[in-house]
């Protein structure tokens, strides 16, 4: 299982921006290893966020995303103490889901 995302969230008024730190090799299956032998693609391909359990983001990714990928989304209407979920899945079916709570 892929090391855990670093996730913040900050409220500043009626706004939160959340800011995540992924760790993921993001291998787009075009690279070759020293042997010439082509590295398998190797990717997140969903990326989802929940505030409190509700939805708020969902964003689909491919093999051009860049390694160990940042992401950074604003939510209205979170408030200190409320939970900020952020989930991914990847092309081999790897998922991985982490929570941070606002301040």
């Amino acid at each position: 299982m892929a090391d855990p995302m670093r996730i913040r969230a900050q409220a500043a008024g009626d706004k939160t921006t959340v800011r995540v730190l992924m760790s993921h090799e993001m291998e787009t299956g075009q690279r070759k290893d020293s042997a010439g032998k082509t590295i398998p693609a190797w990717f997140i391909q969903e990326v989802t966020a929940t505030h409190n359990g509700k939805p708020v983001l969902a964003a689909q990714w491919g093999a051009s995303v860049s390694k160990n990928p940042f992401l950074q989304f604003v939510v209205k209407g979170a408030k200190a103490g409320d939970k900020i979920a952020v989930s991914w899945v990847d092309n081999k079916g790897d998922k991985r889901t982490d929570e941070a709570v606002v301040s």
